[in-house]
């Protein structure tokens, strides 16, 4: 079975220590999932949003990652935009255990913001939401 292939959102300022985590947990023998992309944080050219929209069109999905200022984190809410156009499918997914997470100012408000655990990503990444 092939892996799906995510694109990351993540606050860089506030949650780079998440995505490192997530990148751990994708090398997993049983991960179900590949990244094959995410957040910018280095100056683009140009219009970043473009380059960013491209690198999202080619992937199965996107994981927001929510922590403490992710709804200050304008990048991340101009990812999801761009995800929610597309209708590529997306999830969001809790940074810190203290709840403290916040949702990007982009997300519905039907979006649920998932608890991290190794079977819930295991279980979202497969479609359970």
């Amino acid at each position: 079975m092939s892996k799906v292939s995510v694109f990351i959102s993540f606050d860089f300022d506030h949650d780079e220590d998440s995505i490192n985590l997530l990148v751990e947990q994708s090398s997993n023998p049983d991960s179900p999932f590949e990244m094959a992309d995410r957040s910018v944080r280095e100056p683009m050219t140009g219009d970043w949003k473009v380059t960013v929209r491209e690198r999202i069109k080619k992937t199965d999905q996107m994981i927001v990652i929510c922590g403490k200022y992710t709804n200050a984190a304008t990048g991340v809410g101009a990812e999801l935009r761009i995800a929610q156009e597309e209708e590529i499918p997306y999830f969001l997914l809790s940074a810190r255990k203290d709840k403290a997470n916040k949702k990007p100012v982009s997300a519905r408000p039907d979006d649920k913001m998932y608890t991290w655990t190794w079977g819930n990503l295991k279980a979202l990444v497969g479609g359970a939401r």
